[in-house]
């Protein structure tokens, strides 16, 4: 049996992570597996195929190396300092997601994991292997049951300490180390997150359709959006933070510390006019370092259409009749769209 000396638990405090919390993979259960099992059965994941090719693999990290004896977990705290919620009725304005209002996660995250890991490889002697979301590893699930958090009505993890704003990282070792005791799920008869969702994507509490899910239709979802879901998204263009936002749990939460984690002033409040006029070059410079760059112009684009459409604003029908000439089938849709809602809505003003 190996501990994680203090050495270890004050660089993760220096690097601004969480302590690190550590799961016995030997004795992991099998709810995790069950839950996902019926996830895909329903459909809920959508056209996320690669969830079902890599169901037996994600079901439990042992699947995905077999060596491993402990998952060490540990968060980044993004925690905003403005309210996510507040661009909503700024129908002129995008709302974007607070985790993509700055530098890819991913790459902050990972450098540090790996330095931790590296303390840890060298206190066990034994291997170890460094994940931030880009596995098939399901890191909620370990979150809850190394005791970082639990997993709330909403499915996301929620911390008596930091709320709903944690980025998750994962480090698996071959090595046997002490565990910690898992979280007591803390929601009781709360159901603040189910019920502000605007396009009712909990068909029941812990349970989550990711086809009426805002972040999934914006970010992973390729073609064209459901016409009845597209009134829904309001200016919502890349995520959706309503269910994390209203947790109340939040009033704990503690605000981001580090300048690459902190949302940038460009970005929590972008006019959508601008948005809609980037070239692909453009979208590139605009979002370089950005997870938003990875959904490519095309899809960006569709989504800010979807936005001013909502907007009820008749100034964006200039705009919206040059993408109308789009030869990207889901700009054209999209503007078509648009155009529709922003000329019946300046027939009611006539």
């Amino acid at each position: 049996m190996f501990y994680l000396t203090k050495t270890i638990r004050d660089r993760c405090k220096e690097l601004n992570l969480t302590q690190p919390y550590v799961v016995n993979l030997e004795t992991y259960g099998q709810k995790a597996a069950e839950d996902l099992r019926e996830y895909i059965s329903k459909d809920y994941h959508g056209t996320m195929s690669w969830m079902h090719e890599t169901e037996t693999r994600r079901n439990h990290p042992k699947n995905l190396w077999s060596d491993a004896r402990s998952a060490v977990v540990m968060g980044l705290n993004y925690g905003p300092d403005i309210d996510p919620l507040i661009n909503l009725n700024q129908k002129e304005k995008a709302t974007i997601s607070i985790y993509a209002r700055n530098q890819d996660y991913h790459k902050v995250l990972k450098g540090r994991l790996k330095e931790i890991g590296g303390l840890i490889a060298r206190d066990t002697g034994m291997d170890i292997k460094v994940f931030v979301d880009t596995a098939p590893l399901m890191e909620k699930p370990l979150a809850s049951a190394a005791g970082l958090g639990w997993q709330g009505k909403h499915t996301n993890l929620v911390s008596r300490e930091y709320g709903s704003w944690l980025f998750l990282g994962i480090i698996l070792s071959a090595a046997k180390i002490e565990a910690s005791k898992p979280e007591v799920n803390h929601c009781g008869t709360c159901r603040e997150c189910i019920d502000v969702c605007p396009t009712n994507a909990f068909p029941e509490p812990y349970k989550i359709d990711a086809r009426k899910c805002i972040s999934y239709l914006t970010i992973e979802h390729k073609g064209p959006i459901e016409e009845n879901l597209r009134s829904k998204m309001g200016n919502r263009i890349y995520g959706c933070d309503d269910c994390l936002a209203v947790c109340p749990w939040n009033k704990f939460a503690q605000k981001a510390s580090e300048i690459r984690i902190k949302a940038k002033d460009s970005l929590n409040s972008p006019n959508l006019l601008e948005l809609a006029s980037l070239s692909d070059l453009k979208f590139r410079q605009y979002f370089a370092n950005s997870p938003i760059k990875r959904i490519g112009r095309n899809q960006f684009i569709r989504n800010v259409l979807y936005a001013i459409g909502n907007s009820k604003n008749i100034d964006f029908i200039k705009t919206v009749e040059g993408h109308m000439k789009s030869e990207v089938f889901i700009i054209k849709d999209a503007a078509k769209w648009a155009y529709l809602q922003l000329t019946s809505e300046q027939l009611k003003i006539e």
